[in-house]
């Protein structure tokens, strides 16, 4: 592509790159000039226009942007009509966003003129929420830029994969009341998932295991009377007890850290951290997130969520981190 200023006799077909007025009537940047733009913008006594005209083998910024946004779209993404060099990649349900992030990364590295600009990984979206966006910056770049990456399915969609939930609460002697319970319901329902067990049983291991082995739900969650601090602790060995396993215990987000993993006859099982029964983002929604779409952390996982896992301070933690030295 060529940039700059051309005399207005030789514009035509050239890509006008900045608006211009005529009289009464304007033209828009980003206009393809034809005869009649040229007969006006002559009589107007305009000499030169700036503008960009394409080489052989170049791809107008639409034509270019809608290419890579169908290389790119993957399973559960829709992507929308291009203009002005934009097209943009809509999830199509409620799920998690799923990225090939050196596909991404490669072809942002052929041309700068050539960008893709994501959610972050595994981002919770609701129907109809953007999850990509395509720019070509310049007017056109060249074909063979975009030929020079594999890009398919480098965007695409995780859907929930199950429906049901029981939530398991311990009691040290005094009803635990709902609040759990609602930010758990609100949680899932993000998901189209619905809460349809709420169990609650004494605060030891015998009690805890039985109430695990008669859940219906989907997935599991134990929510504890009193955070669990270890491995040992009342609600990891009541999994192990239920004939289930701990995949694994404490996470680097904060809040969020006392959060354990497991499985139980094919059934997720995550024991919730005291923090998830407040609404606002915590670890654990990171972790049902992804277990809900059939992407559980590994714990290589787990330990990269270290990197932004500091998140937004709670006001009612009984011991604010800005307090202690």
């Amino acid at each position: 592509m060529k940039f700059g200023t051309i005399p207005v006799a030789q514009a035509q077909g050239a890509i006008l790159a900045h608006g211009t007025q005529i009289g009464s009537r304007r033209l828009p940047k980003g206009r393809l000039l034809d005869a009649a733009d040229i007969a006006a913008l002559q009589t107007a006594g305009i000499a030169e226009v700036i503008a960009a005209t394409l080489d052989p083998g170049d791809l107008d910024e639409n034509a270019a942007a809608a290419k890579l946004a169908h290389a790119l779209a993957g399973n559960g993404v829709t992507i929308s009509t291009a203009a002005t060099g934009r097209v943009n990649l809509f999830a199509d349900a409620a799920g998690i966003v799923n990225l090939d992030i050196g596909a991404i990364n490669r072809v942002n590295a052929v041309n700068p003129m050539i960008t893709v600009a994501t959610l972050p990984q595994y981002t919770r979206v609701a129907a109809g929420n953007m999850v990509a966006t395509i720019k070509i910056i310049s007017y056109a770049v060249p074909g063979d830029d975009l030929a020079k990456v594999a890009t398919a399915d480098a965007v695409s969609l995780l859907r929930p994969l199950y429906r049901t939930a029981t939530l398991i609460e311990t009691s040290l002697g005094k009803d635990p009341g709902t609040k759990g319970q609602k930010s758990l319901a609100k949680r899932l329902s993000r998901l189209d998932m619905v809460l349809d067990g709420i169990v609650t049983v004494s605060h030891n291991t015998n009690t805890l295991a039985s109430a695990l082995q008669a859940v219906t739900g989907d997935v599991v969650f134990i929510l504890t009377a009193s955070a669990t601090s270890d491995v040992d602790d009342i609600g990891p060995s009541a999994l192990r007890a239920a004939g289930g396993n701990v995949s694994q215990f404490g996470m680097p987000v904060d809040p969020g850290n006392l959060l354990f993993l497991g499985d139980l006859h094919g059934k997720p099982v995550i024991g919730l951290p005291g923090c998830a029964r407040s609404p606002a983002l915590n670890g654990a929604d990171w972790v049902l997130e992804r277990v809900i779409c059939g992407r559980p952390p590994s714990p290589a996982d787990f330990a990269a969520m270290g990197v932004g896992g500091l998140l937004k301070e709670m006001p009612d933690r009984p011991q604010p981190r800005r307090s202690m030295t």
